[in-house]
């Protein structure tokens, strides 16, 4: 056997040690061992019925918990058994937190204490009410445009978008008693930073790591982050392939427009919030890289990230407001869209590399990838745009377009071509009316 997340062996007891019992309090709870070396080995107690009275009297006394202390013997030597439960509440040494985290033991301070501590009280940090802030400070603008984006999502009923702010507000779980919650400020706010520091985008263009030509700083509400975001990126940073389909011109991108937005809701939307530390997109001649400065629950690697399919644990309050939006299918398939749409085209999929600080999803593309992905992407969104009609043929090109994450323009492109090789007809008039599919 050896040490692990809920297992520690000590030679000898000393009152420090108290430290590593609040830490499996404060975690999944664990056994600390008194009288085995690193190895496992039974090294053997002295003064061992002093310690069966010592231990638990000062673990009452210091942590405010109670423990089973027991005594077990190994090939004629005594050692001390000390069992700790996961406490619901959070549990201090002197003032301070220690968390058990794989199988080192780590005080926990700053953004992770905060997180710890609304945890322990059933909460995320998007949850905490502002105060000071009203639902009349909040931009009318960007209300207005989240109502248009639901309604053609559906995903709010007609009654609810056609109430008050207030109403809405309250039916979207962003009212914590009478104050806004932080999700309300990141996600309809006119200036978020006011409240939140860090709450924006940079990019940048680099030659080399050393060697930034170029950036911009994207900032507003998170609506307007991620699409501005996309604008930016693909009008300024990435060069895309071109070629024609007939008369139709098509634009090929090296990172797919659907796996770059989804990448982008994945990093606003499970950001650690409490880092005020931006998004920060680095590209290259030859990759885009996006890094959230977020965390992964403990012990979590990048194989059992990717078969949870979610980049890194979400903030529900913001989660929510974008899917009520339209602007994702739902949460939980962020990482499989984006490797599906990568595979779609034959491009690599992207890397995951998981830091202490953050997450990383690095695109890496060539000339050859885009010239492949270009020959692909006409026929590939044909037939996604005739399985979303197969789905709803009530859908408007307008919805499409969101869904594959394509311009109005190009859906409309591939709606005519597919009119004229009689694989698709408009029943009814533009409103009202639906499609339908010819075999």
């Amino acid at each position: 056997m050896k040490e692990h997340q809920h297992i520690e062996w000590k030679q000898s007891w000393h009152d420090e040690y108290l430290k590593w019992i609040c830490g499996f309090a404060n975690a999944e709870g664990g056994i600390l061992i008194i009288g085995k070396n690193d190895h496992g080995q039974v090294t053997g107690l002295d003064k061992t019925k002093k310690l069966l009275e010592d231990i638990p009297n000062k673990v009452r006394d210091i942590l405010g918990i109670m423990v089973d202390v027991n005594l077990e013997r190994e090939k004629g030597k005594e050692y001390i058994k000390i069992v700790v439960e996961p406490y619901p509440y959070p549990v201090s040494y002197k003032g301070e937190y220690h968390y058990r985290s794989g199988s080192t033991k780590q005080e926990l301070k700053g953004a992770a204490l905060d997180r710890f501590l609304l945890g322990k009280q059933g909460k995320h940090w998007d949850g905490v009410p502002v105060p000071g802030v009203n639902i009349p400070d909040l931009d009318t603008t960007i209300l207005t445009e989240f109502r248009k984006r639901a309604s053609r999502s559906q995903r709010i009923s007609e009654e609810t978008l056609a109430e008050s702010d207030q109403v809405l507000i309250e039916r979207l779980h962003l009212l914590d008693g009478n104050s806004l919650k932080r999700a309300a400020v990141l996600l309809f706010h006119p200036d978020p930073e006011c409240f939140v520091t860090g709450a924006y985008i940079k990019i940048g263009y680099f030659e080399t790591d050393a060697d930034l030509r170029y950036h911009d700083e994207i900032h507003g509400d998170v609506f307007t982050q991620v699409n501005r975001t996309m604008q930016i990126l693909q009008a300024k940073y990435l060069k895309a392939n071109i070629s024609y389909d007939g008369m139709q011109r098509v634009e090929t991108w090296p990172v797919p427009s659907a796996a770059l937005r989804e990448a982008l809701l994945n990093a606003v939307a499970h950001k650690d919030y409490s880092s005020n530390v931006p998004i920060q997109i680095s590209v290259y001649s030859n990759k885009l890289m996006i890094w959230n400065p977020g965390h992964l629950p403990t012990d979590w690697t990048i194989k059992q990230l990717m078969e949870k399919h979610a980049s890194l644990p979400f903030n529900p309050d913001i989660a929510n407001g974008f899917f009520r939006a339209g602007m994702v299918e739902s949460w939980g398939r962020g990482i499989e869209r984006i490797m599906q749409t990568c595979m779609d085209v034959e491009i690599p999929a992207p890397e995951l590399r998981y830091e202490p600080t953050g997450l990383w999803v690095i695109f890496s593309f060539s000339p050859n990838d885009v010239e492949k992905s270009s020959e692909k992407s006409s026929e590939k969104s044909s037939e996604k745009i005739l399985s979303l009609i197969k789905d709803n043929p009530h859908i408007s090109a307008r919805n499409m377009a969101e869904k594959l994450g394509l311009t109005s323009r190009a859906v409309e492109k591939q709606i005519s071509q597919l009119k004229t090789i009689q694989r698709l007809k408009r029943i009814g008039p533009p409103k009202g009316g639906h499609w339908q599919i010819q075999e």
